[in-house]
């Protein structure tokens, strides 16, 4: 039986997001600032693929205010974390498929 590359979700193509949608699979809500550490990434890089991943309805973004201080917060919706799962089931097929 063979899987087709195009089965694997194109949202997910840059590693950038995969690396988003691992870490928001491993816990509730994570920071801004954490999620931009964690993946040792830029401002604007990290809020340019969190942004492709909220249109696609995967990550929602909750913003607020704690003292004076913004604070953005992201965690994988039902959905991300789905489409995520299923991401990750179609590559382990193509691991397994035989040459």
């Amino acid at each position: 039986m063979k899987h087709a590359i195009h089965q694997l979700n194109k949202a997910f193509d840059h590693r950038v997001r995969l690396g988003v949608m691992a870490v928001l699979m491993a816990g509730e809500a994570v920071s801004f600032n954490d999620l931009k550490e964690t993946l040792d990434l830029t401002d604007g890089n990290l809020a340019s693929h969190v942004a492709a991943l909220e249109k696609a309805g995967y990550v929602q973004v909750t913003k607020q205010f704690v003292g004076k201080k913004p604070n953005t917060t992201y965690h994988a919706t039902a959905e991300g974390r789905q489409a995520f799962q299923d991401h990750l089931s179609t590559l382990e097929k193509l691991l397994r498929q035989d040459g």
